[in-house]
């Protein structure tokens, strides 16, 4: 929103600065990535064309850098003037941040160690069980020696061959054991046709998660904050490219939307806005195919 000049000279300190200086509003913009149009804005105190909270204040940061003020001074002053909660959004927060990173890091910490105690203890159990086995087995009694035998000799042979020998009565025969056929060999069903990420082809997989590809076309001041984390905040550079994994949220700023590429899972999404245009995006497991590219 606009703010009077009687209100305050925010704005005009900053101008003031530049001019002094001799640094041209085109310079700035092609230092810090930020649009001429929202740096006019800036220095006629209307801030509703900054992105809220930390990205707001971060363009004001980059501003009195440029024009040699001090940065966090000249964000106290911004926040003087302008006491919104659009501006002072999060601003109070960072040290609720770091103590939410510290506790969440013993939290893994924890269930390391537990789960590590899980495994160790059936594994001991079965240590001590085979040692103790060992030690109660008896000894093993030596083999005995096998006796040799000497076969007798064959009887003598009688010289007087019976006239006829009646032949043993004929046994029945054996009935023939049927062999049973083969069962027959189903064949093994064959999967339907998965895609790379081992979802089944033409459609995408309900998952808990996703991964968000960033590509910048050219340079584009981005800010990323991954369920709950900032991981980026900086200027990326032509080419440059950053992957994140996402359980929860990713809350995406960016300088110059039409600097950007996005990409959802590998799949390209669909342009975060214009050139020049500051573009606050959330994306989530329950939104962001809403944000995929028509095939």
């Amino acid at each position: 929103m606009a703010v009077d000049r009687a209100a305050g000279d925010f704005g005009s300190k900053l101008r003031e600065a530049r001019e002094r200086r001799g640094i041209p509003l085109r310079q700035i913009a092609n230092a810090t990535k930020i649009s001429i149009s929202v740096l006019e804005a800036l220095e006629r105190n209307d801030i509703s064309r900054l992105p809220g909270g930390i990205f707001g204040r971060g363009f004001v940061r980059s501003y009195a850098v440029e024009v040699g003020l001090d940065p966090e001074a000249t964000i106290q002053d911004f926040i003087t003037q302008f006491p919104h909660d659009s501006v002072t959004a999060g601003h109070p927060t960072s040290e609720q941040v770091e103590d939410n990173e510290a506790i969440e890091s013993n939290r893994r910490m924890a269930s390391t160690l537990l789960r590590l105690v899980a495994i160790s203890v059936p594994i001991a159990g079965v240590v001590v069980y085979v040692g103790t086995a060992a030690r109660r087995a008896p000894p093993r009694a030596a083999p005995q020696p096998t006796a040799v035998t000497t076969p007798a000799p064959p009887a003598a042979t009688s010289l007087v061959t019976p006239l006829s020998t009646p032949a043993p009565p004929s046994s029945p025969a054996a009935p023939a054991l049927e062999t049973p056929p083969p069962a027959a060999v189903q064949p093994a069903a064959t999967p339907p046709p998965t895609s790379p990420t081992g979802a089944p082809s033409g459609e995408l997989a309900a998952t808990d998660r996703f991964t968000v590809g960033l590509s910048a076309t050219r340079s584009c001041w981005v800010s990323a904050i991954v369920d709950g984390r900032r991981l980026i905040e900086r200027l990326l550079q032509a080419g440059e490219q950053q992957t994140l994994e996402v359980r929860r949220e990713l809350i995406l700023t960016a300088g110059d939307a039409a600097a950007l590429t996005v990409t959802l899972n590998g799949a390209a999404a669909k342009p975060l806005g214009r050139s020049g245009q500051v573009v606050t995006t959330r994306f989530n497991v329950k939104n962001f195919k809403e944000y995929l590219s028509a095939p």
